[in-house]
């Protein structure tokens, strides 16, 4: 699903942020981003080592980047390493993590951690970053959601709900913007499982119709979204179907995500390791 605004935004000499770039779809958005030609590519990352390497691979191939050793949940530090960046003509919320673990087999600091960073780092980046994209009337802020954010997936009680929470960010801040006739404009990105390593582990029922994202290509429709000006974009295409499955009875709506299996996608979840 792609709803459009008329807000597309170039990338060509544009300053791009994103959050966890060290690896995964972030690192390969900030690759894409310095192919299109954006004039700095900053990467944010927990990992000094994975993303001084992110911003080799830009330089090596002619591209200009910068790193920030940047915890996403820690508010004071985002305020503070935000200061000597801004303005950011691009926002690209990506930092994300998993538990993949049963509610009363996660603990206490895998469920608080899962908000910090997929929920609560939205609102610390984004208060960071908006004030200057309003002052110049100009940005997107994306945010990367998951599609299961639009529904809720066994052993994901913590994963699914950030995920449900950034799509009420999201869509709350969409309509603020909206409200102050800003032309800062945002992107709600929810993908089903990506084969970063990020989900190893999970299976799919019916591989055609949900099949393991290739994290290139969603590298790439994601950055064709920011300059078409797409404000919400859900992969695969099945995938866009099942909000309006939430019009049927509870138990019809179960039997349907069962029928696909989504609810058995994590049963041999490994994770990263």
């Amino acid at each position: 699903m792609s709803r459009k605004n008329t807000r597309g935004l170039a990338l060509r000499g544009a300053r791009v942020l994103i959050t966890g770039a060290g690896s995964g779809i972030g690192r390969q958005m900030a690759l894409e981003a310095a192919r299109r030609g954006a004039s700095e590519v900053i990467l944010w990352d927990l990992s000094s080592e994975r993303a001084e390497a992110v911003k080799g691979e830009i330089q090596t191939a002619g591209g200009v980047a910068s790193v920030g050793i940047v915890n996403v949940a820690d508010r004071a530090g985002v305020a503070e390493a935000a200061k000597s960046i801004l303005p950011v003509d691009v926002l690209i919320n990506n930092a994300g993590i998993v538990t993949g673990a049963d509610l009363l087999e996660a603990t206490d600091e895998d469920i608080i951690r899962t908000f910090d960073v997929n929920t609560l780092a939205l609102y610390w980046t984004t208060r960071a970053f908006l004030p200057a994209m309003r002052d110049r009337d100009r940005g997107v802020i994306v945010t990367v959601a998951s599609a299961a954010g639009l529904v809720g997936v066994a052993k994901q009680t913590d994963y699914s709900a950030s995920k449900f929470a950034a799509f009420g960010f999201t869509e709350s801040l969409r309509n603020e913007l909206r409200a102050r006739g800003s032309n800062v404009s945002t992107l709600i990105f929810a993908p089903y499982y990506i084969n970063t390593g990020m989900f190893d582990g999970v299976t799919t029922k019916f591989p055609r119709l949900l099949p393991l994202l290739d994290e290139n290509d969603v590298a790439r429709r994601v950055l064709d979204a920011i300059e078409s000006g797409s404000q919400q974009l859900i992969l695969p295409r099945l995938a866009r179907i099942m909000p309006a499955t939430r019009l049927l009875p509870v138990r019809a709506f179960d039997r349907v995500v069962d029928f696909f299996g989504i609810n058995q996608t994590m049963d041999h979840f490994t994770g990263r390791r």
